[in-house]
Formats: C-alpha cells, sequence, structure tokens
C-alpha cells in the first residue's frame, strides 16, 4: 500500500467514524483531527495527493483536508 492510498484510507475513516455529529461538524472535526495528531510531512502528503486530483477520498473527506489546509496558511491565522 502506498502512502497516499494508507493516507487517504485514515482520512476516510476518521470523517466516518464522526460522521454521526452531521456532515458539517464532521468536516471540521476531522480537520482538527488531522491538525493535532498527524505529522506535518503526512499532511503536506495529503495536500500533494488532493492536488493531484484526490482520488480516492470522498467528499466530505476532501473537504476536512481542505478544510485543514486553509486552517493552517497563514492568512488563516488573522
Amino acid at each position: 500500500m502506498q502512502t497516499s492510498d494508507k493516507l487517504v484510507m485514515m482520512v476516510n475513516q476518521i470523517v466516518r467514524n464522526v460522521l454521526v455529529q452531521g456532515d458539517e461538524r464532521a468536516v471540521v472535526v476531522a480537520a482538527d483531527h488531522m491538525r493535532k495528531f498527524w505529522e506535518p510531512r503526512m499532511r503536506a502528503h495529503i495536500y500533494q495527493h488532493v492536488k493531484a486530483g484526490g482520488e480516492g477520498l470522498t467528499p466530505l473527506a476532501l473537504r476536512a483536508v481542505n478544510e485543514l489546509e486553509r486552517l493552517e496558511t497563514p492568512a488563516a491565522a488573522s
């Protein structure tokens, strides 16, 4: 299993596990989880995967990755 495949599986699983809280909340909770517990290189790798098309990510997982990236951009802090 390639790194991208493993990370895709992990993001999809995180979202699926918190989906009971509703779609919008699942996106936020999943993004926060990745921000807190994923190493920077894992986050960089999933961003690259999304830029390459995001194959395998569910729509909510894709939104969670995009939310994570938004939270990590310097402009989001201001």
